[in-house]
């Protein structure tokens, strides 16, 4: 069994919008989903999105294939969410062939008109109407038509939740990373904003033009040069960082304990840890023992 490091990881409350995009074509519904919650993120001022899960026809208001994505930002600041997420929709979504989006929020703590930075992309042509039960702006497009619900829910949860999985071989950074990603998938609320990720990062910065910078200590090509100050086990080539978002703290802790579970008889996993600093930064403490 790997070694469970006694440290916790810290985690930031947040808002989020949760939507269903449905597409005509299942290639296309997979490039608006994947381009839609791809870089930037809330660590240089920008929404983060990520995949939840995918939908079946059953599963959708339009009876086609969709998925559900989340976008995040992490601070209380509902105005610039709203344009940072309308930037998502326009550039690539409504973009994509027979496309439409959906609100799939749950318990939402507000409402945010689509109209504005959405629908007037119809420059003053598109419309409202119903359809599948739903309050629709349809928005002409050249590729007739791109339809939006008139508004979407936004959440507050938690994000930046995290665990590192130290490794002694890059097969295990590989195998151990995607059983932990598909373990998360199943995780109702969950997502992995940075899949399998290479870069942990610090707060305090030589370089603040550039924002978080590595985690220096945590670097094994510096461990020689770092002597005393490095923090890798002798026996860790590779330390790889997963960050869960999530709509609540129970579903975020269910997502890291199945994520851990997932990859801890993988050969080559040498140790579980999770980034903090201090706990003066995050909202939340999730200790690893306790998952």
């Amino acid at each position: 069994m790997v070694e469970i490091e006694n440290t916790y990881s810290e985690a930031f409350d947040g808002i989020c919008s949760r939507v269903i995009i449905t597409a005509h074509d299942k290639e296309i519904l997979q490039r608006a989903a994947y381009d839609a919650t791809s870089t930037p993120g809330t660590v240089i001022g920008r929404v983060e999105g990520g995949i939840e899960g995918w939908l079946d026809k059953d599963e959708t208001p339009d009876h086609r294939n969709g998925a559900i994505l989340q976008f995040w930002y992490g601070k209380e600041d509902i105005e610039k969410f709203k344009v940072e997420l309308s930037y998502r929709i326009r550039q690539d979504i409504l973009v994509k062939p027979f496309t439409a989006l959906f609100d799939a929020s749950v318990d939402p703590a507000g409402k945010i008109d689509m109209m504005k930075n959405v629908g007037h992309c119809g420059d003053g042509y598109e419309w409202i109407e119903n359809r599948y039960g739903r309050e629709m702006i349809i928005v002409p497009i050249a590729i007739p038509d791109f339809k939006i619900e008139s508004t979407v829910g936004y959440m507050r949860g938690v994000m930046g939740a995290n665990f590192w999985y130290m490794c002694n071989s890059r097969e295990a950074v590989m195998e151990a990373g995607k059983k932990a990603l598909d373990a998360i998938g199943k995780v109702e609320g969950a997502i992995a904003p940075f899949d399998i990720c290479s870069a942990a990062s610090k707060p305090e910065t030589n370089y603040p033009w550039i924002g978080p910078t590595t985690n220096h200590p945590y670097c094994p090509s510096l461990k020689e040069k770092l002597d005393r100050e490095s923090k890798v086990p002798d026996n860790v080539k590779y330390i790889p960082e997963i960050v869960i978002n999530g709509l609540n703290i129970d579903t975020v802790k269910k997502a890291m304990k199945t994520g851990i579970e997932a990859l801890s008889d993988v050969e080559g996993v040498v140790k579980v840890s999770a980034g903090n600093y201090g706990g003066q930064l995050g909202d939340h403490k999730i200790y690893l023992k306790d998952l």
